[in-house]
């Protein structure tokens, strides 16, 4: 069993690198990748951890970016060959770009009541802090009762609380992964909320047609009928398929390592299609 979407504390989770590897081996985990957002430091730290256990561990990056007018969120695999300096620096760039966010968005909170300080957020995301990180805190002052009702009121793009940021285009996302040696995929694509099955295929084709490698089919969020629609996609376009949990440690208390919401086992086989995979850069 395998587990190739799963976050640390240098993004948006709550494990330390050594704590999500040794999970891993607790849970009896082949292999895993580590796809913090915007950030290769969570494998960085965990590589010699995973060595020393014997544990396959998989170099991972989770992007967000813009296709149409929406997020989505792109994976990359295979990024430590090793990753270029020039694919670091443009993550640093992605980075700086999610600070400024947090800083508009603590004073966009406070102009609607909620007390609530920048240097609060990152002390609690250090580098990485993101919508995660304000949500706990509003749930601590007592703002929200459920970190969800933090999302739907304040946080989500939708809601009153929200401060855009610089997300590049899906295609040049696609792109850049290629360039740095990797695979892209797609994730979590149930989260797109396309309610015409056309729409996500119309996309799908047109990122297959830009270099797009895989996409996730098997996650936390996707019931069997959503992972037969995206292994049609898959199959249509000839691209791969990753699968992960989107494990984020007590964050998402009801998603476990490995097994999701007790609808995943993801063969070791997966792995080892997309091992076959050349990148794709356009």
């Amino acid at each position: 069993m395998i587990d190739l979407h799963t976050h640390t504390n240098e993004s948006d989770g709550t494990y330390t690198p050594f704590e999500l590897v040794d999970a891993a081996m607790a849970a009896g985990l082949d292999a895993l990748a580590i796809s913090d957002h915007d950030t290769l430091a969570g494998y960085d730290q965990a590589l010699p951890r995973a060595r020393e256990k014997g544990l396959d561990l998989v170099c991972g990056i989770e992007l967000s970016t813009k296709a149409r007018g929406k997020t989505v969120h792109l994976l990359g695999y295979f990024l430590n060959n090793p990753p270029a300096p020039e694919f670091r620096g443009w993550l640093e760039e992605m980075q700086a770009s999610r600070r400024d966010r947090n800083v508009r968005m603590a004073e966009r909170l406070r102009s609607l009541g909620i007390d609530i300080t920048i240097e609060e957020v990152q002390k609690r995301g250090r580098s990485l802090a993101g919508r995660p990180h304000f949500a706990k805190i509003m749930l601590e002052k007592g703002y929200v009762s459920t970190i969800q009702e933090a999302f739907d009121e304040y946080l989500d793009e939708s809601a009153k609380g929200y401060v855009d940021r610089y997300e590049p285009e899906l295609a040049y996302g696609i792109k850049r992964i290629g360039e740095a040696g990797g695979i892209s995929s797609i994730a979590h694509p149930v989260r797109l909320g396309y309610r015409d099955p056309e729409r996500l295929r119309g996309l799908v084709k047109e990122m297959a047609e830009a270099g797009l490698s895989a996409l996730e089919v098997y996650h936390s969020d996707h019931n069997p009928s959503d992972v037969e629609q995206f292994l049609g996609l898959a199959r249509e376009f000839h691209l791969g398929v990753t699968g992960g949990s989107d494990f984020h440690g007590d964050v998402k208390p009801g998603i476990r390592l490995g097994a999701g919401a007790g609808n995943l086992n993801i063969p070791r086989s997966v792995l080892d299609r997309l091992r076959e995979i050349p990148p794709q850069a356009s």
